[in-house]
């Protein structure tokens, strides 16, 4: 048995849990996620927990197994807490704005560069620190999200310049040395 899958998800107070076939939505105080899980895969929701059990014991129903039952985990915690993502800009003339929901970067190119989020995410920048805050109720989306701004200028190896997770830490390389 999956060590992750075979725990049971708690459901906390003021959040409702509600399952069509192989759909399930998940409501809270923050909002409502709904994803449609694999049919390999038995879900039984309780009034206080929902337990996650598969068909047979192959390898991908296995695997399978605990991804379901962290995605559920994942709903719940998104609905009631959220997720939040920070990235830290680190050069010389890197900056950010605010317009409206979008985020507009100057990150040492000829052009300004637009960050237009998806709806269900907001960003939010701090000019002093130069920290820009992802977060949203879907811990996917986040990510995917903060994964995107941070591809515009990667951190690179020699100065260290670059958009990087906070926390993240960046591999310097030594630069030429004169003979």
């Amino acid at each position: 048995m999956s060590r992750i899958g075979k725990q049971p998800v708690v459901i906390p107070d003021g959040v409702k849990i509600t399952q069509d076939g192989l759909t399930l939505t998940v409501s809270g105080p923050k909002g409502t996620l709904t994803r449609t899980f694999h049919e390999y895969m038995t879900i039984v929701v309780n009034d206080d927990s929902v337990v996650i059990t598969r068909s047979s014991d192959l390898g991908f129903h296995r695997g399978l197994h605990g991804l379901t039952r962290a995605l559920i985990q994942n709903m719940v915690i998104g609905v009631t807490v959220g997720y939040a993502k920070k990235l830290e800009m680190i050069g010389v003339g890197y900056r950010g704005e605010m317009k409206g929901k979008n985020l507009v970067l100057n990150l040492g190119f000829s052009h300004q560069i637009l960050v237009k989020p998806p709806d269900e995410i907001t960003l939010e920048y701090v000019p002093k620190t130069n920290v820009i805050t992802v977060s949203g109720i879907s811990k996917e989306l986040v990510g995917l999200t903060a994964d995107r701004i941070r591809a515009l200028r990667k951190p690179e190896p020699y100065k260290g310049k670059g958009i990087r997770y906070e926390g993240e830490h960046v591999r310097r390389k030594a630069g030429k040395t004169a003979a």
